[in-house]
């Protein structure tokens, strides 16, 4: 079977090769996912909590190494990988509390006794993308693992090294084999039989908007239980009597982070017109300051994009007739790289206003007022994320309430607590993950009633 090769995108250089699975083995795994459910639902919720922890303290001790694989692999700076395996660790032992916890009701009923049992699914597939593939996989696998069901998991192609590190975290940790299965190969072979294989109950998939609903409309016609959480053109909208220092300091880490390679970059900023000429003044040294080089190295800030294919689709959006108002600085050299750039179009009808570029490119707009923000933060087809800047809570709170996005945040750019809930409106996705209740997504409420006359 032809291996793919897996690319350093700081150097260019091929860093591993790995065998694809074929949609045959996919099947089989399927079928072995399948064949150990019963086994797995039936671990004492005891014991499956503390096999959740110890494959928690299997990752804590490995941080150092999924951190380096993921900067050879993915181009993360060593700071946010770190953060990212560490994530993983977290999110397992949030969620290996779970299992000893997930009970259901005692309803009052004339006659009898009513209860609900929340009961796992079966196999789930998990499909994770190349972006952020440590804790979005972790994501998915800890609360389906935690609810009971087994887990077959399929990496990109571009990233899959640090998945298929952590499978073998799990198997040392004395999770079943068959239990969690990591099986790299293209999302069209492995991703479709996830979709199409009776045996996989749910599919979970962080990606495109596009793949996204290709994966929705064959769940549909399976009636499949489906999460999804796809793009996002997110908001930072600065008002006249925010913080602007600040504003326009942390405005950078808002969308450059990853080079932009985050579906909650906040790559459109509207700032009131009364005070754009000044927070664009800001803004430049901001963005100037932003170190951009080898990943490797901890004072770097941000590394290069995925690969040369996506290097092209982000460069074709700032081309010479691009509205740039000024740009950062970036590495020449082998190497996908792309300076943090910041652009004006006229309106948000322009591409550069309107398209998710996922890439280190941020526009910015003026607005008149409050109802004008609004307005314009909502003009996207997608509801993921944003950001709101203002001394005014009462402000606050109107704008959070108007705004159509799944996760908001108040002079900050936060997005992501692996204790809270994460999704988005509109064309950003389907259900919530983390928080709480994430672990309900991965079970069927049974209803039962017993008869006492």
């Amino acid at each position: 079977m032809t291996t793919f090769e897996v690319i350093n995108p700081a150097t260019e250089e091929v860093v591993s090769s790995v065998e694809p699975t074929s949609a045959e083995e996919t099947d089989a795994a399927i079928a072995r996912a399948h064949a150990a459910f019963p086994a797995w639902r039936a671990v004492d919720p005891g014991d499956r909590a503390r096999l959740l922890r110890r494959f928690a303290d299997a990752v804590d001790a490995d941080i150092e190494n999924l951190a380096a694989l993921e900067v050879a692999n993915a181009g993360h700076t060593i700071g946010n990988a770190r953060w990212e395996a560490g994530n993983v660790r977290d999110v397992l032992t949030y969620y290996s509390a779970s299992p000893e916890r997930l009970s259901g009701k005692q309803i009052p009923v004339p006659g009898g006794v009513n209860m609900t049992f929340h009961e796992p699914l079966g196999v789930v597939g998990v499909i994770v993308p190349w972006n952020f593939p440590m804790p979005i996989a972790g994501w998915g696998f800890a609360p389906a693992l935690a609810a009971g069901n087994t887990v077959v998991l399929k990496p990109a192609e571009l990233t899959p090294l640090t998945a298929i590190r952590l499978g073998e975290l799990a198997r040392e940790s004395g999770i079943p084999e068959d239990v969690f299965q990591v099986l790299p190969g293209k999302g069209s072979v492995v991703g479709q039989r996830f979709v199409d294989h009776p045996a996989v109950r749910k599919v979970v998939f962080t990606g495109s908007t596009e793949v996204g609903k290709q994966i929705m409309a064959g769940c549909a016609a399976r009636v499949k239980r489906v999460t999804l959480e796809l793009g996002g053109k997110n908001a930072n909208i600065v008002f006249a009597d925010a913080d602007l220092e600040k504003a326009a300091a942390t405005a950078p880490y808002g969308v450059f982070d990853n080079a932009g390679q985050d579906c909650c970059a906040r790559s459109l900023i509207l700032v009131q017109s009364s005070v754009y000429e000044k927070f664009m003044e800001l803004l430049e040294p901001a963005v100037n300051g932003v170190v951009v080089g080898d990943p490797r190295l901890e004072v770097t800030e941000m590394g290069p994009l995925i690969s040369a294919g996506h290097h092209a689709k982000v460069s074709s959006y700032v081309d010479d007739a691009a509205p740039v108002a000024f740009r950062g600085n970036a590495p020449v050299g082998p190497g996908y790289w792309f300076a943090p750039t910041v652009v004006t179009p006229p309106d948000l009808r322009h591409p550069l206003a309107s398209d998710e570029i996922f890439g280190p490119v941020v526009a910015v707009v003026p607005f008149a007022d409050e109802t004008d923000a609004v307005t314009m933060a909502n003009h996207t087809e997608y509801g993921l994320s944003g950001s709101i800047w203002t001394r005014d809570v009462g402000r606050a709170f109107r704008v959070a309430r108007g705004v159509e996005a799944g996760n908001l945040s108040v002079n900050s750019h936060s997005s992501v607590r692996y204790w809270t809930p994460f999704g988005g409106f509109k064309q950003s996705g389907l259900g919530r993950e983390l928080g709480p209740d994430a672990v309900d997504a991965f079970t069927e409420t049974k209803n039962l009633f017993i008869n006492t006359e």
